[in-house]
């Protein structure tokens, strides 16, 4: 089965973005390079996840003597990005992702696959849709960027019970206290 790959070398854009009521937000990694624009729908954990590892990478890379790369620490305001998303197409739900660095072109790559169904005995016929992936490479700024982005994205959801930690909804929130 061939696998379909959406590949974005320099994306003119790549952000995480919402859409939908907090409590019911679908997230979404969207990418543009020109006319091309791919939109996989995510957890919130894992836009979490993807931008505190991201922040980690570029961290580590800032403590390694000698480091010929120049990474930022804050995030360059020329490439704040606070616009909605573009028309979203879902491609697939994200499963699996992979987060990495790529030194010759300073770089942080990102990769994404659909949420494959372990547990489906079924093979697989020559009718069944072709795989799919996302594989993102993006310069050490715009990688600041989307990680603050991803951040504030992440944040702006419902707020955590001070008690138990899970969201409080609109219309209330009753928790138990754990047990001693």
């Amino acid at each position: 089965m061939p696998t379909r790959v959406h590949e974005f070398d320099w994306p003119d854009r790549v952000v995480v973005g919402t859409i939908g009521q907090p409590g019911a937000r679908t997230f979404y990694l969207q990418v543009r390079a020109g006319s091309q624009v791919v939109s996989i729908a995510m957890e919130k954990q894992q836009s979490a996840l993807l931008a505190e590892k991201i922040d980690e990478i570029l961290d580590q890379l800032i403590a390694v003597e000698g480091n010929p790369f120049s990474i930022p620490t804050g995030t360059p305001p020329e490439l704040v990005d606070n616009d909605q998303l573009e028309a979203v197409q879902e491609q697939f739900r994200t499963g699996a992702m992979s987060l990495g660095w790529d030194p010759t072109t300073a770089q942080v790559v990102i990769e994404a696959h659909p949420i494959t169904d372990a547990d489906d005995d079924e093979s697989l016929d020559e009718d069944s849709d072709e795989s799919e992936m996302l594989v993102v490479r993006m310069p050490v700024g715009t990688a600041r960027a989307f990680a603050k982005r991803t951040r504030e994205i992440v944040g702006a959801g419902r707020p955590a019970c001070p008690i138990c930690g899970y969201p409080i909804d609109a219309d209330g929130h009753t928790c138990t206290l754990p047990e001693a």
